[in-house]
C-alpha cells in the first residue's frame, strides 16, 4: 500500500467525483477536489486554454485528445506534490464492460494525444501494486501514456512501478517531440520507455526497492526509436539514484516492439550524476536476444558518480566531442525551444 499512502500523506485532501469543473472564463477553467479534471479538459473550447488545478488528490483517468491542443494544465501551486493526479489499472486489469484488459497503453491515469501540450506543477500516478494483484500476470501500469507534437511537461512528478511513462510518438512514422524539464520519474522496470524523440533535462529518475530475490531488479530507460528517426531518448544534466541495493539496476535495454521489428532504439545519457544504485560495470542489458544492446544506438557522455565509473569501456560506448555537439537540446528539439535561450 506504499504508493496509496504516499499520496494521501502528501495531500490530506478528498477524493474527486464527476462533478463538472469550475469556469471563471472560457480561457482559464479552475479544478477544486471533488471536481473532475476529464470534465474541465472536456470543456475546453479552443487553443491556447488553460486548466488550473487546485490542491488535493483527484482520483480518475483523465484523456486529453488531439483536438485539445495548446493546453495547458497546471498546479495552482508551485509544488508538484500538492495536485495529485492518481488511479490504478494495470496492463492486466480487467475493462469494466467486460471487452478484455486494458493492455498498457490503456493502463494509463493521464492520457494525452494532444499537439502543442504543456503540464507542470503536478504529480501524476498510477498506484497499482503487484502485491495486490497476485491474479494479474500483466503488470505493466502507465502513470502517463504522452503522444503528439511539442509535448512539454515541467516540475511534474511521476510516479508508479514498472512503465511509469510512456514517450511516445502519434504514429509510426512520426517524430513528436517532448520536453521534461525539472522533473522527478520513479519506478522499477522499463519505467521511462518508448519511440518519442524525448529531452529530459534536469530530471531526477529514481529506482525503486523491489521486493524479488533476482538482478537487474530493472531497468530506467527502455527505448523503442523508429529507425528513421535520427534522434530518439537524451538525457542531460540530471541525476539517477536508487532506494535499491547497489548495482541493483541497469540503465536501460532496447525495446524492438513485435509491431516495429525496426526499431533501432536511441539512448544518450550525459552530464548527469549516476548513483551505485546502477551496475557501473554492465549498465546495459538485452530485452531479447534478438536485438542486443550493443547494436543499438546508447551513448554517454561526461557523467559522473560511482554508477557512472568506466571499468570496462566496451561496455559503456561514449560519445565523442564532436559527437556530443550533436546531442543536444536544439538539435533534438529543433525549431521549438520550450527551454527558451539555448
Amino acid at each position: 500500500m506504499r504508493r496509496r499512502t504516499l499520496l494521501a500523506g502528501i495531500t490530506g485532501a478528498a477524493l474527486s467525483t464527476a462533478t463538472p469543473a469550475h469556469a471563471r472564463s472560457r480561457r482559464i477553467l479552475h479544478v477544486r477536489p471533488g471536481d473532475s479534471l476529464q470534465a474541465a479538459v472536456d470543456a475546453v473550447d479552443g487553443p491556447g486554454r488553460t486548466i488550473v488545478v487546485h490542491p488535493g488528490t483527484y482520483r480518475e483517468v483523465v484523456n486529453v485528445p488531439a483536438e485539445k491542443g495548446g493546453l495547458t494544465i497546471r498546479g495552482a501551486s508551485r509544488d508538484p506534490r500538492a495536485a495529485v493526479l492518481v488511479y490504478d489499472n494495470a496492463n492486466g486489469t480487467p475493462k469494466p464492460d467486460g471487452s478484455g484488459t486494458h493492455g498498457t497503453a490503456g493502463s494509463a491515469t493521464f492520457t494525452s494525444a494532444a499537439p502543442g501540450l504543456t503540464v507542470r506543477d503536478l504529480t501524476l500516478a498510477n498506484d497499482w501494486l503487484r502485491a495486490d494483484h497476485p491474479e494479474i500476470t500483466g503488470t505493466q501500469a502507465v502513470a502517463a501514456y504522452v503522444t503528439g507534437d511539442r509535448t512539454h511537461f515541467d516540475h511534474v512528478r511521476l510516479l508508479a512501478h514498472q512503465d511509469t511513462l510512456f514517450a511516445d510518438t502519434t504514429a509510426l512514422d512520426a517524430f513528436d517531440r517532448q520536453y521534461f524539464h525539472r522533473c522527478y520519474i520513479e519506478g522499477d522496470v522499463d519505467f521511462v520507455f518508448g519511440r518519442g524523440r524525448a529531452v529530459f533535462d534536469a530530471c531526477h529518475f529514481h529506482t525503486l526497492q523491489r521486493d524479488v530475490s533476482f538482478t537487474p531488479k530493472g531497468m530506467v530507460f527502455a527505448p523503442a526509436t523508429a529507425r528513421a528517426n535520427p534522434y530518439g531518448f537524451l538525457a542531460l544534466r540530471g541525476r539517477i539514484t536508487s532506494g535499491a541495493e547497489d548495482a541493483a539496476y541497469k540503465i536501460a535495454r532496447p525495446w524492438v516492439p513485435s509491431y516495429e521489428t525496426t526499431a533501432w532504439p536511441s539512448l544518450v545519457v550525459r552530464d548527469t550524476w549516476i548513483g551505485s544504485g546502477i551496475d557501473a560495470v554492465t549498465p546495459y542489458t538485452n530485452m531479447r536476444e534478438a536485438y542486443p544492446w550493443q547494436t543499438m544506438r546508447f551513448r554517454e557522455h561526461a557523467n559522473s558518480g560511482p554508477g557512472a565509473a568506466i571499468s570496462m569501456p566496451e561496455n559503456r560506448p561514449q560519445l565523442t566531442p564532436e559527437e556530443a555537439a550533436t546531442h543536444t537540446r536544439r538539435t533534438y528539439l529543433g525549431d521549438w525551444r520550450p527551454y527558451g535561450r539555448p
